[in-house]
């Protein structure tokens, strides 16, 4: 097998070759010997910052895709059911935005097996064309039967592009430092999306309630869809022409490093992605219905709430990964993140005020936001040459966590269970999932690895 030379690589793992150079040397480290005697090398070189923009744009496109919708969701389906009954629009809020997550949740692990058997651009590639084409049969829904036939196409192919575009920033990870903070502008590139989506969403609501006389049309979705569908046309191109079809098949040194001691570590990582989206799937769902239909709040303001999550989310995940904290470190952070989201969950129907209610959803992001990027870090970390696969499980399970936690908020906004039962509940399981982090640090870098 083709041996592996790395840019700023120390050693990496031994794998049906002889180890010839094991020095701190760039030009010579990762140097194997066949059985035949003869060396062979491979460079992995950083990605291009052109190919890195794009791939930055192909997630924002789909986060954007995705927020929009969250302010006009509801005003929309009353549009088109008919009727404003609290409980009806609970019900459709909360399945339509399931639907979504739930299709990524069934197809990501296919894409994500795709991508490593066929390349990260053309899976990439297909899940743009697709998500374009599904957002534009979206904006001309008329029935509810098209509304969710269209978002679940739409999950469909957005699955697609969030695994391939990790794999493949991934491939070219030269260091753990390195991968950490292109993962981190990854989420960052994401949460951008969030910050846009709902504040188009809501904006071009206002815009068109100002110019269109009479009652009120389509014009508030149509337009924002057709927006990120041509905007998800222009990165296709772009990815087409500026990132590399295949990368050269290499051992992951940062694997070969820090290999998870047993399948235990990768499902506890894959718990506390779990119970992280589906705390932000009812949250989401929650925030919507409890701003319309309790607090009164309209479109715009509901938008700029959206808003103000999304920009905390932003902010944390850039400390995260940034030079302040070692990256190491981070595996500290799930146990006290997940005991925060849990109780601010817990607090965020109690808020009577503005203010107050700011300051919750602000708790809630930024724990949420601390979450997420770190279990991509160290799930990609110990994933090898199976970077799709292994990040193709965790939007899986990440998207049935939001595809449930959607569903249950708008199916127990109003239940007449308890009050506040649908955050009440979401708290509980996040504090169930707390125990999957227990210990997780000590298995992520065991103490010898640490020098």
């Amino acid at each position: 097998m083709a041996a592996v030379k790395i840019a700023d690589s120390r050693f990496v793992q031994k794998h049906n070759a002889n180890w010839v150079s094991g020095n701190n040397n760039p030009a010579q480290a990762g140097a194997y010997v066949p059985g035949d005697g003869v060396i062979e090398e491979r460079i992995v070189h950083p990605l291009r910052w052109s190919s890195l923009i794009s791939l930055l744009l192909a997630m924002f496109v789909i986060t954007v895709g995705y927020g929009y919708l969250l302010p006009v969701l509801p005003p929309m389906i009353a549009q088109i059911v008919g009727t404003s009954d609290r409980e009806s629009l609970s019900r459709h809020t909360g399945m339509l935005t399931g639907t979504y997550t739930l299709a990524l949740f069934l197809f990501a692990p296919l894409w994500g097996r795709a991508a490593d058997r066929h390349g990260r651009r053309s899976v990439i590639l297909a899940g743009l064309l697709g998500f374009a084409s599904t957002l534009a049969l979206f904006s001309i829904a008329d029935t509810l039967a098209l509304l969710y036939l269209s978002r679940l196409l739409n999950g469909l192919f957005a699955s697609a592009i969030t695994p391939a575009v990790y794999a493949l920033i991934g491939d070219h990870a030269p260091s753990k430092e390195w991968r950490a903070h292109r993962f981190a502008m990854v989420n960052i590139a994401g949460a951008s999306g969030f910050l846009i989506g709902p504040m188009l969403g809501g904006l071009t609501s206002l815009i068109a309630r100002e110019v269109t006389p009479g009652p009120s049309t389509g014009i508030p979705l149509q337009a924002p869809s057709y927006i990120t569908a041509a905007l998800a046309l222009v990165i296709a191109l772009a990815i087409w022409k500026l990132v590399p079809e295949r990368v050269p098949r290499a051992i992951d040194r940062q694997a070969a490093l820090n290999p998870p001691s047993n399948g235990t570590v990768l499902w506890r990582l894959l718990a506390v992605s779990f119970v992280t989206a589906l705390a932000v799937g009812a949250f989401e769902v929650g925030l919507s219905l409890l701003g319309t239909q309790t607090l009164g709040m309209n479109i715009s303001q509901l938008g700029l709430m959206f808003m103000e999550c999304s920009l905390v989310m932003l902010v944390v995940q850039t400390l995260v990964f940034s030079p302040f904290i070692k990256i190491e470190f981070t595996r500290w952070f799930f146990a006290p993140a997940l005991a925060i989201l849990a109780s601010s969950l817990a607090v965020v129907p109690l808020a009577e005020t503005g203010v107050a209610m700011a300051i919750s959803v602000a708790v809630v992001a930024a724990s949420a936001g601390v979450l997420s990027p770190i279990a991509t870090y160290w799930i990609s970390l110990g994933a090898g040459e199976m970077q799709g696969t292994r990040l193709g499980w965790q939007t899986a399970v990440a998207s049935l966590g939001q595809a449930i936690g959607s569903a249950a908020g708008g199916l127990f906004f109003d239940a007449k269970v308890f009050v506040n039962a649908s955050f009440t509940l979401t708290s509980v399981v996040v504090l169930v999932g707390l125990l999957a982090s227990i210990g997780l640090p000590r298995l992520l870098v065991p103490s010898h690895q640490l020098g």
